[in-house]
């Protein structure tokens, strides 16, 4: 059975390779390699390096210069053996396309492995949480990010990961402004080369979603808006792949930005709507949506509840992240949960779990090395709440706020306040109204 299993899965994959809806032009290049590979066996070696030379200008075309080394090095390999009365002008050709290719895949890979690491730090810990880790991050991206190339020699994969090393530097050091610069010099790249939409459509979907989220980040409620509407307008009537990928993506960051923009308004009840249509897209995507991805979903559907006073359903998603042990990536994410839960707690009035939940949530942001002034003053306000006298909880409320509001504006402590709108609970504890009101009000505010 496991043969019989291994040889349907292998042709189920043959058959998908020849279908036309999956040969995309690495496939196609791919090929021509295969044949000539097989002309060159046959001793054909003319006919072989006519079709080398094909695919090869198909690679420089699609800047594939990994897979155009390896033409070259094939086609050095026949000129080399055999003689084909190319001529010496040939050889020093290939000589000279070899130094390029390498010097291209080179600075290529040097930007991506910046990038992918940039990346997978914000995955891992978010934003720089002090002065030290700022300092650590930045020469950590200085010192990777190379200088000796000529901008008017970089093509789209070069400018394209150059961009999102500032991008990801940007987002870690909170510099949300320049994000914004970088995710729109990085979706302008298509319009500069319009076929890589189609070769490329699941950074063309990236890029927007980074734009969106800069905004969000940045609290440019108008130009989100504005941008998220030219998003979805795009991926409705653009040709671009309606694969199971896209489609993935599609869902993720469409549904992500439409929530954001109700935590920027206040509009938490007109939000509610979404999370349905959220829960039928996580068990539909759920083979293709990573762990991350789903509790990122749960903690703003939790959001959503608090906003609205339901603090018994956001306490409910709350606890699928909290009780969840394989994850491993966004620690910040994890750690703000745990907080937002000891407040809806609160909230809830489940006073008799809230010491046990204070010393867990201590432990844990201790463990993490996520105990800063916020959480501390958090903490001890809650820890603290049973011996304030009911008359006395107004000011309690109003000098934890006096406290909060100086760090608002602080370079590592504001991440605090990008993960849960601590200021806001406190405004509505103050003035006796809802928390949606607050944020309505500060947004109002805003406009004008």
């Amino acid at each position: 059975m496991s043969n019989l299993k291994a040889h349907l899965y292998k042709q189920i994959l043959i058959s998908l390779k020849l279908s036309p809806a999956h040969r995309d032009v690495v496939s196609q290049i791919r090929e021509q390699m295969d044949f000539a590979t097989i002309l060159y066996n046959k001793g054909l070696y003319q006919q072989s390096l006519k079709l080398l030379n094909k695919a090869k200008t198909a690679c420089l075309e699609h800047q594939e210069y990994h897979i155009a080394l390896e033409i070259v090095e094939l086609e050095k390999l026949i000129e080399t053996q055999h003689i084909t009365r190319s001529g010496l002008d040939q050889a020093k050709i290939l000589a000279s396309q070899t130094q390029e290719l390498q010097r291209k895949s080179q600075l290529i890979s040097t930007l991506s492995n910046l990038s992918l690491s940039l990346y997978g730090i914000l995955l891992k810990t978010g934003y720089a949480r002090s002065s030290q880790e700022y300092q650590q991050i930045t020469a950590f991206f200085w010192e990777h990010l190379p200088d000796n190339y000529q901008w008017a020699d970089l093509g789209f994969k070069e400018k394209m990961w150059l961009y999102k090393s500032h991008l990801w530097y940007g987002f870690i050091i909170q510099d949300f402004k320049s994000c914004f610069r970088y995710a729109r010099k990085w979706l302008s790249l298509f319009e500069d080369y319009p076929k890589m939409m189609q070769r490329y459509p699941v950074f063309f979907v990236r890029a927007n979603h980074y734009l969106l989220e800069s905004l969000f980040l940045s609290k440019d409620y108008d130009r989100l808006k504005f941008h998220l509407n030219k998003f979805e307008y795009t991926l409705e009537s653009t040709l671009l792949p309606k694969d199971d990928n896209l489609k993935t993506l599609s869902f993720l960051y469409l549904t992500n930005n439409k929530l954001n923009l109700h935590f920027l308004s206040g509009s938490f009840k007109e939000g509610l709507c979404l999370i349905q249509s959220i829960l039928d897209g996580i068990q539909k995507y759920e083979n293709h949506l990573d762990k991350h991805h789903i509790m990122l979903f749960y903690y703003k559907i939790a959001c959503l509840y608090f906003g609205v006073g339901d603090h018994e359903s956001c306490i409910l998603y709350l606890k699928k992240i909290i009780s969840n042990k394989s994850l491993k990536l966004r620690e910040d994410l994890m750690c703000f949960s745990r907080v937002l839960n000891l407040v809806a707690h609160y909230e809830a009035g489940k006073d008799v779990y809230l010491d046990r939940l204070i010393k867990e949530t201590y432990r844990f942001l201790l463990k993490m090395n996520e105990l800063y002034e916020v959480q501390k003053e958090m903490i001890r306000f809650l820890k603290n709440l049973g011996e304030i006298f009911p008359q006395d909880l107004p000011d309690a409320f109003q000098n934890l706020y006096n406290k909060l509001k100086e760090y608002e504006h602080h370079p590592y402590e504001r991440r605090a306040f990008l993960y849960l709108d601590i200021l806001s609970w406190l405004e509505s504890n103050i003035n006796g109204i809802p928390v949606s009101t607050v944020v309505e009000r500060k947004f109002s505010s805003s406009k004008y």
